[in-house]
């Protein structure tokens, strides 16, 4: 490993200045030499005291965090919506939703379904896409009638 010396103690009040780097390091590798700031505390706390330099480690061939959640775009969610029909009762739709939709109570069930009925249509739930299809066709496999779109927004 490269090393310079550096063997010269600066004042507080030490301004650096673009030539100053050869006049307080010395050895082969003197341009290699970074001079660090001298922070003084003031009057009664202790003066003269340096703060600990922060370093920042990087992993090689690691991306920042910053750089993961870039590149790890979450797909888009969507809307599963149940559509009213006249041909199946109000409890089996409660029934089926409670079924196929993961975490569905009897509370959500019936409201769903009440706002099916008066309103045409209401959202089951907001998910992944692959979700959602599975639960739309599940939902059809059981004599319903859905469908999914994009959820503007998000959820």
């Amino acid at each position: 490993m490269k090393s310079a010396i550096c063997g010269r103690i600066l004042s507080p009040n030490h301004v650096f200045k673009p030539g100053d780097t050869p006049s307080f390091c010395k050895g082969p590798y003197s341009n290699l030499c970074v001079p660090m700031a001298v922070v003084a505390t003031g009057p009664g706390k202790g003066g003269g005291l340096l703060e600990k330099p922060v370093i920042e480690r990087v992993t090689p061939g690691r991306e920042s965090e910053f750089d993961l959640k870039k590149s790890r775009k979450t797909a888009p969610p969507y809307r599963v919506i149940l559509h009213n029909d006249n041909y199946n009762k109000r409890e089996y739709v409660v029934q089926v939703l409670m079924k196929v939709i993961p975490g569905m109570t009897l509370d959500n069930a019936v409201n769903i379904m009440q706002e099916a009925h008066h309103n045409g249509l209401s959202v089951v739930i907001i998910c992944a896409q692959s979700d959602a299809e599975d639960h739309c066709m599940q939902l059809r496999g059981n004599g319903l009638l859905s469908s999914i779109e994009p959820a503007d927004g998000g959820c």
